[in-house]
């Protein structure tokens, strides 16, 4: 998979760099207690470094939950740099006797009702009922569906779609998630009794197929093609001269700043690609061969405008995002009727 850029730019990238210089001034098999290191090297890196390790352990959560409220893998994705990034320009003054995981969650969820309201998402149920945050009587009962409910929940509201995430995927308790989505405990209760009740009225079909305008379709094949081919000239011909380029964890900035083609021609993984429909929007596929045949590894997202490409956005260096997808489907061509999926 391609380095793209001359310089760390994406989160991990930055802090890959900082934890390889942290172990170089250790240096290689020596032992440091955390008082030591704290005495040496300051509060602020002891700080940064358990950040560094939770963020490690967390972001597999992060990512899924991100994904489950925004209704895309992809969206997730960028949703989780986003509110790492933020937490990370936060650190220095994150109170270090709380514990960071919930501080981390309540960025991320954060950061997807930001994302939810600048894509017009209405939260319609709390927005038009207001209705008051009051204890109920007793515990909702779960649905007895387990971590599949997670795919349903794109009809609910964001503060509903919340809480049976946390409640019922991740197993939080009515505290956190009051914590979490900046509720009380009645308001928490309250919020998975509705959910659980329009869940259990209907079964929604998870992740309808966005329209995709028929130049997104046209130049996506033709990159496809071009693409398999190695034509990196032909490549070129469809993009734009100030394209950008976001390379997930890696690299962010010009497209032509980028040895971004040159280090896919040289990636000794055997790879291709295929156009494809990753929770229900159309996209580049990255397939790897595998011991017997083809299989979906991550995604490349298009954006076109006046017929060239105008942003490329490879989540190459994010293997998780594909397996945290709703539905998969790859297509011989973007046209094609015929459809291989992969669940």
């Amino acid at each position: 998979m391609p380095l793209s850029g001359p310089e760390p730019c994406g989160l991990f990238a930055l802090l890959g760099f900082r934890k390889k210089a942290s172990y170089t001034i250790l240096g290689k098999g020596d032992a440091m207690t955390g008082t030591a290191y704290m005495t040496q090297f300051g509060p602020f890196e002891a700080r940064y470094l358990a950040f560094l390790e939770t963020v490690t352990q967390l972001r597999p959560a992060l990512h899924r939950y991100c994904a489950r409220m925004t209704g895309s893998a992809m969206d997730g994705e960028d949703v989780v740099q986003e509110a790492l990034f933020e937490a990370y320009r936060k650190l220095d003054r994150f109170d270090d006797s709380r514990p960071l995981k919930p501080w981390l969650f309540r960025i991320a969820h954060n950061r997807c009702i930001d994302f939810l309201r600048s894509r017009g998402v209405r939260d319609e149920a709390e927005a038009a009922a207001a209705l008051p945050e009051v204890s109920l009587p007793t515990e909702p009962a779960i649905l007895g569906i387990g971590q599949a409910v997670e795919h349903f929940v794109l009809t609910l509201p964001p503060k509903e779609r919340a809480c049976v995430l946390l409640k019922d995927v991740f197993d939080y308790s009515l505290e956190e998630i009051a914590e979490t989505v900046d509720s009380t405990v009645g308001g928490v209760k309250a919020a998975l009794s509705r959910a659980r009740t329009k869940l259990a009225a209907s079964s929604p079909e998870p992740n309808p197929s966005r329209t995709a305008s028929p130049e997104l379709k046209r130049v996506m094949q033709l990159y496809v093609e071009r693409f398999n081919r190695r034509d990196w000239d032909g490549v070129r011909e469809l993009i734009s001269a100030d394209a950008r380029l976001n390379v997930a964890d890696a690299f962010a900035g010009k497209l032509a700043a980028a040895p971004y083609f040159s280090n896919w021609g040289k990636s000794s993984r055997p790879w291709r690609l295929a156009a494809g429909r990753v929770d229900g929007e159309l996209v580049v596929v990255i397939l790897q061969r595998g011991a017997d045949t083809w299989t979906p590894y991550s995604v490349v997202r298009l954006n076109v405008i006046n017929q060239k490409i105008e942003h490329i956005v490879d989540y190459a260096h994010c293997p998780w995002v594909i397996p945290a997808a709703t539905t998969v489907t790859v297509f011989t061509t973007v046209a094609a009727a015929e459809q291989t999926v992969f669940d």
